[in-house]
């Protein structure tokens, strides 16, 4: 098979997702060309094997001012996907994976009129709900279902992909128009919550197939450190972690604020990995901040030194952060949002409702005094689920019955 993967980034959880798919599917005997808009963190990403990188620093740029003066997120970038089109016509693909698409670096009328006139079978991972919506990647903090039958006065329209201008009805209709009548699509989501949303949406008129997310299970498993010794951790006292690389209202920061006032320290110490000096200046004393970390290696130990692993989010797909703790034999209590609750069963963790300190309380006090969820060798067992390899083989296998039907 010859395969095009577009996304957003070539690092990060989506890029790392992309270029993994590709590494298995090169050890098959596949040929894969990978895209993204070149940005300061994947510079210097794949030059060996077949990543194309769109556009420029300046054209990126342009683009990205472009889309947020006007509200018309991927409605420009021209040349950019000119140019990418041509390369894709010279690679001649079998088929197309596209994962993200949002924040301009691309031309969407231009690649789906590419995709339909080519009638190219396109696999189109949803690593949130931007697809379906006039502009936002979630809408459950914001309590909104508009994007059901058409966006209009919305909430969100100056978050990220933010606007000056609330343009979603038209971007709404513009979506739906272009992303709707492919002939062979396929749309996969990492969560059954995602994948619910879609059969909800206009892209209902696809097949959706659900492959979870994955991890590198040779990296995140139980892990000898000092971390204890050194957060000065005293006998009979549990910690407790969180772990984000995005502090703020979305990851339940104020609710681990919340815990930190309501627990006692002499049996709770908090532990926080993905801060940096602003959020440092909101947290009590009784919060160990850890500033963001890309040693995995580390952030491996970390969660091992863990007593349990705390998930507060509000908005959420398929959290890596809640795979990596299971791992490392590391039991977790997770906001019933998004496909949190799908990552855990009653042994490996809780779900407590949205925004429900008192039932995190409780579930903390159930894992750290009454020995529920302790069985380490077994949450470790169970990481197996969230082997990498295997969920990118999952693709292969797609790719391949998709071409055969």
């Amino acid at each position: 098979m010859r395969i095009v993967q577009i996304n957003g980034g070539a690092k990060g959880s989506t890029g790392k997702i992309m270029m993994g798919i590709a590494e298995v599917a090169r050890a098959q005997g596949h040929e894969v060309m990978g895209a993204s808009p070149i940005t300061t963190t994947n510079r210097n990403a794949g030059e060996d094997c077949g990543y194309y990188r769109i556009g420029t620093f300046n054209s990126r740029r342009l683009n990205v001012a472009l889309a947020r003066i006007t509200g018309f997120n991927g409605c420009f970038a021209w040349f950019e996907t000119y140019k990418l089109l041509k390369k894709i016509d010279e690679f001649k693909p079998d088929i197309i994976h596209l994962h993200n698409l949002h924040d301009s670096y691309i031309n969407l009328p231009m690649l789906f009129s590419y995709i339909k006139k080519h009638k190219i079978p396109v696999v189109w991972t949803l690593h949130d709900c931007w697809a379906f919506t006039g502009q936002c990647p979630y809408f459950t903090m914001a309590k909104c279902d508009k994007w059901r039958t058409g966006c209009f006065n919305c909430p969100q329209y100056k978050e990220y992909p933010e606007a000056l201008y609330d343009n979603t009805m038209r971007m709404w209709k513009l979506k739906k128009k272009w992303f709707t009548g492919v002939k062979n699509l396929t749309v996969v989501t990492p969560s059954k919550w995602l994948a619910n949303l879609v059969n909800e949406s206009y892209l209902n008129e696809y097949p959706v197939k659900v492959i979870n997310n994955g991890i590198d299970l040779h990296v995140f498993k139980p892990t000898e450190n000092e971390y204890r010794n050194k957060w000065g951790v005293k006998e009979g006292q549990k910690v407790i972690l969180g772990v984000s690389f995005g502090w703020g209202v979305k990851k339940g920061l104020d609710c681990f604020i919340s815990l930190a006032s309501e627990l006692d320290e002499n049996l709770f110490k908090i532990v926080l990995v993905g801060t940096d000096d602003e959020i440092d200046k909101n947290l009590p004393q009784n919060i160990i901040s850890i500033h963001r970390t890309q040693n995995q290696k580390e952030l491996a130990e970390i969660y091992s030194a863990a007593d349990v692993f705390v998930m507060p989010t509000r908005e959420e797909n398929y959290p890596t952060v809640n795979m990596e703790a299971i791992a490392c034999g590391t039991p977790v209590v997770t906001f019933d949002t998004g496909g949190s609750p799908e990552m855990l069963d009653d042994k490996t963790g809780i779900v407590v409702e949205a925004n429900d300190i008192e039932a995190t309380k409780k579930a903390l006090k159930d894992i750290c005094e009454k020995k529920r969820c302790n069985d380490e060798e077994y949450i470790v067992a169970y990481s197996k689920n969230f082997d990498m390899k295997k969920r990118f083989a999952e693709y292969i296998e797609l790719y391949a019955n998709v071409l055969e039907e």
